[in-house]
């Protein structure tokens, strides 16, 4: 699966960042890879995610597309989610979920 970024995207666009330890890291990211595996990819609205780490470990970012806007808020609403999310934050320092449009394409 590809993502096309374009800026007529009328959707949801949706970076989550996520700081941890090294140690910590591959533990977050098994957690990430089971939720986007397990829950998120089949709620309604979702159009496709990745998942990226940096070299050092210590931030991983994910990236998704929804419908709209109410199909990502909708999801973090459920039970599933609620409690991966309270496991996930555990073992960061920060994790930050910040809604985007897109702004230019290059």
């Amino acid at each position: 699966m590809s993502i096309a970024i374009t800026q007529d995207f009328e959707g949801q666009t949706v970076i989550s960042t996520f700081e941890m330890t090294p140690g910590t890291c591959d533990d977050v990211l098994d957690a990430l890879k089971a939720a986007y595996a397990e829950v998120i990819r089949h709620q309604p609205g979702f159009l496709g995610g990745a998942i990226h780490v940096n070299d050092a470990q210590t931030r991983i970012a994910t990236y998704s597309r929804w419908v709209k806007r109410q199909d990502f808020q909708a999801m973090l609403r459920t039970p599933e989610m609620r409690e991966r999310n309270r496991a996930i934050a555990a073992m960061c320092s920060r994790f930050e979920p910040v809604m985007y449009e897109v702004a230019a394409v290059f």
